[in-house]
C-alpha cells in the first residue's frame, strides 16, 4: 500500500483500541484504524497517558515522536514507521503504523553487527539526540528493512545520546551523511519546520548538533559525563 494511502487511513479512519503493551512506562495502546474497508494496525500513545519526566519538562513525548518521524521522512531515511498526531479514544496522541518484525532475527546478536541499516540508525540517533536506543527498539521486518520505535525522549538540548549502536563511534562521516546534515542545516525552520512540535531551545540544539557533526566530520563518541548505553539495554 502506498504511503499516502496509509497516511490517509491513519488520519481519517475510525480507531479501535484492542490492547495495551503492559511493559511500557507510558500508556502504549495497540489499536486498529479502519477507513473505507481497509484496516491498519497501529500503536497509539495518548498524551494523557504520558508520565512526566524530570529532564524533559517541556513539550510532549508524542510531539517528539512525530518530530523524529518528520526528520527521518525529510532525509529519506525511512527509519521511523509512518507516524501522525491525531485524536483517539483517549484524546490526542501519537499514532504509528505497527511493524511486524522478522521473528527469525536474534536482536541480541543483530544489534552489534556492522550493517548499513544499523549505521543509518546510529547516524539518525546522533541527529535527534536519542537518549534511549535500546536493542528492543530495533524493528527489522521480514523484507530486510530496519525501523526504529520509541522516540519520545529525543531532541534534548544537552548531549544525552544513549544507544547500543556505538560500532561507528569516531568513524568518518560518509558523503551521503554529510549531504543529509547539510540538508538539515539549510532547511531547518523552512522545509523542515518543527516549531509546532519542539521548543525553540530544542530546535536550536538540533541545529547546533548538526553543525558540530559537519564540523567534526566523524560519528559522535560517547559522552564521558553521561551513561553511553541505556539501562536496561534491551
Amino acid at each position: 500500500m502506498a504511503t499516502d494511502d496509509k497516511r490517509s487511513i491513519l488520519t481519517f479512519g475510525e480507531m479501535s483500541v484492542t490492547g495495551r503493551l503492559v511493559d511500557a512506562s507510558n500508556a502504549t495502546l495497540f489499536a486498529t484504524v479502519t477507513h473505507q474497508d481497509t484496516e491498519i494496525a497501529c500503536i497509539y500513545k495518548p498524551v494523557a497517558g504520558e508520565r512526566p519526566l524530570w529532564d524533559f519538562q517541556d513539550g510532549t513525548l508524542a510531539d517528539r515522536e512525530y518530530a523524529a518521524f518528520r526528520v527521518s521522512e525529510f532525509l529519506g531515511l525511512d527509519l521511523v514507521p509512518l507516524t501522525i498526531l491525531r485524536e483517539g479514544p483517549y484524546g490526542i496522541g501519537m499514532v504509528q503504523e505497527w511493524i511486524d518484525i522478522d521473528e527469525s532475527i536474534d536482536l541480541a546478536e543483530f544489534f552489534s553487527q556492522d550493517l548499513p541499516q544499523l549505521r543509518s540508525m546510529a547516524f539518525f540517533d546522533a541527529i535527534i539526540n536519542n537518549t534511549d536506543r535500546k536493542i528492543g527498539h530495533l524493528l527489522p521486518d521480514e523484507s530486510g528493512h530496519l525501523f526504529g520505535c520509541d522516540h519520545g525522549v529525543t531532541f534534548h538540548e544537552e548531549d544525552k545520546l544513549r544507544t547500543v549502536l556505538w560500532q561507528w563511534a569516531g568513524d568518518e562521516i560518509s558523503a551521503d551523511e554529510f549531504k543529509a546534515l547539510k540538508s538539515i542545516k539549510d532547511s531547518l525552520g523552512k522545509e523542515l519546520d518543527l516549531s509546532a512540535h519542539l521548543t525553540e531551545v530544542e530546535i536550536a540544539a538540533l541545529l547546533a548538533r548538526t553543525l558540530r557533526l559537519l564540523d567534526s566530520g566523524v560519528m559522535p563518541m560517547p559522552n564521558p559525563e553521561w551513561p553511553a548505553i541505556p539501562w536496561p539495554a534491551f
